[in-house]
């Protein structure tokens, strides 16, 4: 995470997955908040040329990702939390370490960016809220982080009956605004907005541009592998990826392309988020925004919840497996990860706190989860790409040069930010392995370890003197 809402609820219950079921987790985990807000963002960057090429090659991209854990999942079958498993088994324990760590934080600093939203759809009608961005909105945002957290912490009973129902209400608001705009799409302004604003730059730049929101709605292709230790048959894993990834393609880039029909995509780019509810509105009233709105209250609360325990579940996998300290896998209430989990919400915590002082609060937070995630994909696409043979080595090698791509798209600004959040983790590393009375850091290690402080120091220092900004 976060866009993302993996419907996993149950799934830290000790049971076994289905087929079925795992599809139904990879569908909830890419089809959730972050769709909302896919109009403005898109309109921002790009007129309609860009957006089609933008997914067209965050499809085939994002595919080969799929592709690549679907052939994982199959050929290392004894590899449990599968993306922080891969960099670990491919890389050595330090890379494995950062995986989990880079996934875990993007899952965290992903639940914020569903709390800015929730808040900037009721600052609509209490303009105290803002978007999501003012005093207010993080001081009630911060009460509904730790009500979730006793919520969950209690076991997740409470929590799997409104997750289910969820999972299944966000996918309503989505599907009829497609089919709505769909017949209120007039081919004129659709004409107009075909090329965008030529002021961001050409058409590269501007399919660059939208490459970071492309992967924050894709985050949870991965989902069916981070609890692959519950699959009945770990070739569903794979096979579940696949069919969910191909399942929510579709609503991804109509929601994006229809809404080009409705309004210039000027003004477009200036609407509040849920930028979804204010194209409606622009087609239907007042009544579509409000449709709009109230799905993804209910969106939000599905994907808090589920992204919160697959978040828990990564650093719970790690301590069992003795790359995090021990203090991680202690479990209550059956399965529940209880120190994990509160870790976890410290971290979403103190990134709502951050995201106060940033210009833009939901872009800010939706990009760097985005590149936080760039890691932990790219080494499972490096993992691959050492693995295969014949066909699978083409789609390894598509994935690799795909998410080097999305580093280069990401920037410098959030490649240093991601750093500054990446090297103070380098004590979890530490106290796991003083625990096991190991040698801290190999050579090898040591390399690793310069370049994540040298980075995070630049980043710093960067921050400091204005060279970039949040």
């Amino acid at each position: 995470m976060a866009s993302s809402d993996t419907a996993t609820a149950e799934v830290t219950a000790p049971q076994r997955l289905t087929f079925m079921t795992m599809t139904a987790m990879v569908v909830g985990s890419m089809v959730g908040a972050g769709v909302f807000s896919l109009p403005r963002r898109f309109a921002q960057e790009t007129g309609v040329a860009g957006a089609i090429i933008a997914w067209v090659i965050a499809g085939t991209g994002m595919l080969m990702l799929a592709f690549v854990f679907q052939y994982l999942a199959v050929r290392r079958p004894d590899l449990d939390a599968g993306v922080y498993a891969y960099a670990k088994a491919g890389f050595g324990e330090y890379l494995g370490f950062f995986s989990a760590f880079g996934y875990w934080a993007s899952a965290c600093v992903g639940n914020v960016t569903y709390w800015v939203l929730i808040m900037s759809t009721v600052g609509a009608i209490a303009p105290a809220l803002g978007e999501g961005d003012t005093l207010l909105s993080v001081a009630l945002s911060t009460v509904c982080v730790w009500v979730f957290f006793f919520l969950v912490q209690r076991g997740v009973k409470d929590a799997a009956v409104v997750n289910r129902i969820v999972t299944i209400a966000k996918l309503v608001p989505i599907i009829v605004f497609v089919f709505l705009a769909l017949f209120a799409l007039d081919p004129k302004v659709f004409a107009d907005n075909f090329t965008g604003n030529a002021d961001v730059g050409s058409l590269f730049d501007q399919v660059r541009g939208t490459m970071l929101v492309t992967v924050f709605v894709f985050l949870g292709v991965e989902g069916a592998s981070v609890y692959s230790r519950h699959a009945e048959r770990r070739e569903d894993v794979g096979r579940a990826t696949v069919l969910g990834f191909l399942s929510v393609f579709a609503i991804f880039a109509s929601v994006t392309i229809v809404s080009y029909g409705i309004l210039p995509y000027d003004q477009i780019a200036q609407l509040r988020q849920p930028s979804m509810g204010g194209v409606l509105e622009a087609a239907y009233g007042t009544w579509g925004n409000v449709f709009v709105s109230v799905g993804l209250i209910v969106s939000v609360l599905g994907a808090y919840l589920a992204w919160t325990l697959m978040a828990a579940e990564v650093l719970y996998v790690a301590a069992k497996d003795r790359d995090m300290p021990r203090f991680l896998a202690v479990t209550r209430h059956g399965d529940v990860p209880y120190n994990s989990l509160l870790l976890t919400t410290i971290l979403i915590q103190i990134v709502l706190v951050v995201t106060y002082f940033s210009e833009d609060a939901f872009n800010f937070a939706l990009d760097l989860t985005s590149a936080l995630t760039l890691i932990p994909f790219l080494l499972a696409a490096g993992y691959a790409l050492r693995l295969a043979r014949g066909r699978y080595l083409a789609i390894a090698g598509l994935a690799t040069a795909y998410t080097l791509f999305l580093l280069f798209a990401a920037g410098l600004k959030f490649v240093l930010v991601s750093f500054i959040i990446y090297a103070p983790a380098t004590v979890l590393f530490v106290m796991a392995r003083r625990e096991q009375g190991r040698r801290v850091f190999s050579p090898r290690e040591l390399v690793i370890l310069v370049v994540s402080v040298a980075g995070a120091i630049a980043g710093i220092v960067a921050l400091a003197a204005g060279w970039i900004s949040i």
